[in-house]
């Protein structure tokens, strides 16, 4: 034995020795069942101290490369190249669980696995039906899109300015009267939560919303570090939200058009009130208006419209109109916002596609996607008359529910607790997906969101018979 360990080294002769004898062993050259020299002979061999040796081999034993077999001596073990191949592999497990971002609960990753399955009745998806997208439009006006270098290249931090100045003028048709330079081009209004969440806050602010909430399926300012604080619009609503937030950071994230899940709206009074609470606290709102265009009537002035002190950021999106793949939303906010959240995407993503940004761009300034949202409308009115006979006709006697005023859902409460894991996953065996209250309240054991604008009539009728037959039995 030539070895010794070096005593000049910045590393103990006892790290040496275990990288030493780790070493034969993963070469091969002490194989599976070679008996180790008698301690005392290999401490002298190794010029070391016993007691060094001592930890030494105690330590490869702890970790399955050594074992001691009584009266006979120590022995490579036979578990030796399992450890070894453990060892030269990360684990990702251990990188998975202290990972900062949090995961989806089980259910939302079941539904999220089971919406691609073309088999399943998907009785509570938040996206549109196939049949409501203009894709034969979309098709034919990438015909008449003209593009140049420029356009299809990297587009400046806010987006194509050409789209946020035609976003600007469409914008005032919602009151909102703002500049190109106040506007945010975003991946769809989830990603504007992410940017806002790690760039406008710091960690363990306080997150108020409405109670269920949208935000319980995803989890942006969870993951960054934020506290989530459900709170009811009552008459204790200042001093909840004081109370609550004391001395931290904060903001109000709220669906006041067509909420999701229930689907309801607030009223004129409510969205001042609301308004005033938050500035009165120096408490910042993000106002999601996604789902305004699919009202079925009036359309309602948005919080943004209001705000006369930058206090709202508003959030839009073509993704529940036009095309959820097109990955297109928007924040408006007061500049100063708008250019720290550019900042942040240009960090993350570089920007939206060029591609989706110039067929929205197209669509708004010819007048297209207005008249879609025409026709559109008078399609979800005909799903939602159409699901709320068959729930008039079989369910009013376990179940009520508010008549849809526009959007996608209808917010379905049970009479009895029934809305459990178990009924979750009994359906899916019968090939029907709802989306369960408790995904947006843990609480809620009453509700499901049924969601009329994805599944055909007839695919709409038979999930509704195959859960009201499988309820009927519990």
């Amino acid at each position: 034995m030539q070895w010794k360990p070096d005593r000049h080294s910045h590393l103990s002769l006892h790290i040496q020795i275990v990288e030493w004898i780790t070493m034969l062993i993963s070469r091969g050259e002490w194989t599976v069942g070679t008996k180790l020299p008698p301690q005392r002979k290999l401490a002298e061999l190794l010029g070391v101290n016993r007691s060094t040796l001592v930890d030494v081999l105690d330590e490869l034993k702890a970790d399955g490369l050594l074992e001691t077999k009584k009266g006979a001596g120590t022995f490579v073990s036979n578990n030796s190249w399992n450890v070894l191949l453990n060892k030269s592999q990360p684990n990702w497990h251990n990188h998975i669980q202290a990972s900062i971002h949090k995961p989806n609960y089980h259910t939302i990753q079941l539904i999220n696995e089971y919406e691609q399955d073309t088999t399943i009745i998907r009785l509570g998806t938040g996206e549109l039906s196939p049949d409501l997208l203009p894709t034969k439009l979309l098709e034919h006006s990438l015909h008449s899109i003209s593009l140049n270098a420029r356009d299809i290249g990297y587009s400046e931090p806010k987006g194509s300015k050409k789209l946020r100045e035609i976003l600007s003028g469409y914008l005032k048709k919602r009151g909102i009267h703002t500049s190109p330079e106040n506007i945010l081009l975003v991946s769809g209004a989830l990603q504007a939560l992410q940017l806002i969440s790690v760039g406008l806050l710091e960690q363990q602010s306080i997150i108020f919303q409405e109670h269920p909430s949208y935000l319980n399926l995803v989890h942006p300012f969870q993951s960054a570090g934020m506290q989530m604080v459900s709170v009811q619009r009552n008459k204790q609503l200042s001093e909840t939200l004081k109370t609550a937030k004391r001395k931290k950071q904060s903001l109000f994230y709220t669906i006041p058009t067509l909420h999701n899940p229930t689907g309801s709206n607030m009223t004129i009074a409510e969205r001042k009130e609301l308004l005033q609470v938050c500035t009165e606290l120096q408490i910042p709102i993000v106002e999601d208006d996604v789902y305004h265009e699919t009202l079925f009537e009036d359309s309602l002035p948005t919080m943004k419209s209001m705000d006369q002190a930058g206090q709202v950021l508003y959030l839009g999106s073509v993704s529940k109109t036009l095309s959820p793949g097109l990955r297109i939303g928007w924040v408006v906010g007061p500049e100063p916002v708008i250019n720290r959240l550019a900042d942040i995407k240009m960090q993350t993503d570089y920007g939206s596609s060029a591609f989706s940004q110039e067929i929205v761009a197209y669509w708004m300034s010819k007048g297209l996607y207005e008249q879609h949202i025409v026709e559109l409308r008078q399609q979800l009115k005909k799903r939602a008359m159409f699901v709320e006979a068959i729930l008039k006709k079989d369910f009013s006697q376990v179940a009520t529910w508010e008549t849809s005023k526009g959007g996608f859902y209808i917010w379905l409460r049970f009479n009895e607790p029934l809305v459990n894991k178990a009924l979750f996953l009994n359906l899916i065996k019968q090939n029907v997906l709802i989306n369960p209250g408790y995904i947006y309240d843990p609480n809620d054991l009453h509700h499901i969101r049924l969601s009329y604008a994805y599944e055909p009539y007839k695919q709409l009728e038979e999930g509704l018979g195959i859960l009201l037959n499988y309820i009927s039995f519990t």
